[in-house]
């Protein structure tokens, strides 16, 4: 049986959205899902029928809330909206692409482009702040719900922050890892701690096996 100590936590990036494919800064702002990412929350509400799990959450912004309504048709779960989840307001950059953001803000782009966690884009958050937000979110979940299983709808920036978090990798090293839509990563609370159990578990997409940890 398992301990009332330890939560166990299926970690989701939202579906394909059009901003995705033009590679712009999202954050708060929300773009839908297009065709390929419907397809995505679809293949993964089925895969979800073999899941067995407690709760299912989101956060409250558009495209992972189109997400987690896939998982959603096929279990038969309540959504539990959770803003905590949203992802990092990117502030001034939110709709821009990369090159638009340096070509508008250069001063600010360079500044962001350095890595600094305590650079707080104008009108947004500093990596850090989204670090602390996203780690104090999660916690504050672990313990709400101590021993059951939670299914997270969220973004991958707050899925690379947690990432960062159970392997204890500084915020400023670069990312080395994958975020697919709508890929599925486990982790497990105990005792105030979290580990990652799996990542990028995409089989259900059809294309391509789920990665190892």
């Amino acid at each position: 049986m398992r301990s009332l100590l330890e939560t166990q936590l299926l970690a989701i990036r939202h579906g394909e959205t059009e901003w995705n494919c033009q590679g712009r800064f999202q954050g708060h702002l929300n773009s839908e899902l297009n065709l390929a990412g419907l397809a995505q929350a679809n293949a993964l509400g089925t895969r979800f029928t073999a899941e067995r799990f407690d709760l299912l959450l989101s956060s409250d912004l558009g495209r992972a809330l189109q997400t987690a309504e896939a998982i959603a048709r096929h279990t038969g779960h309540s959504i539990l909206v959770e803003p905590g989840l949203r992802e990092r307001n990117m502030g001034i950059f939110q709709g821009l692409t990369p090159a638009g953001a340096q070509a508008r803000y250069p001063d600010e782009y360079t500044r962001f482009a350095r890595r600094d966690p305590d650079y707080a884009i104008p009108d947004g958050e500093s990596m850090r702040q989204f670090f602390e937000r996203c780690v104090a979110c999660f916690a504050e979940l672990a313990t709400r719900h101590a021993g059951l299983t939670l299914t997270a709808v969220t973004h991958g920036g707050v899925l690379a922050m947690l990432y960062r978090h159970a392997r204890a990798m500084p915020l400023e090293a670069q990312r080395d890892f994958p975020l697919h839509n709508t890929g599925v990563n486990r982790f497990r609370h105990r005792q105030g701690a979290w580990q990652l159990e799996s990542w990028g578990e995409i089989g259900h997409l059809g294309h391509a096996p789920d990665d190892p940890e």
